[in-house]
């Protein structure tokens, strides 16, 4: 697994996005909540409670 950090203009930390193995990628806030999954094989961005939020990877408008 692989950690991409997020960060604002100013360098802060915002969030992470977790790459697995297979693909997924979960999105974090700097508190390290789950805030939304991506995945691939659906190509669907999904919620924190697994609810399809939208089509391709749109992780980041979670934050």
């Amino acid at each position: 697994m692989s950690r991409q950090t997020l960060r604002d203009r100013n360098q802060h930390v915002i969030g992470y996005i977790d790459v697995e193995f297979s693909g997924r990628q979960c999105l974090r806030d700097s508190n390290n909540h789950v805030l939304g999954y991506y995945e691939p094989g659906r190509n669907q961005t999904l919620d924190s409670n697994y609810h399809v939020i939208g089509n391709g990877n749109i992780l980041t408008t979670l934050l």
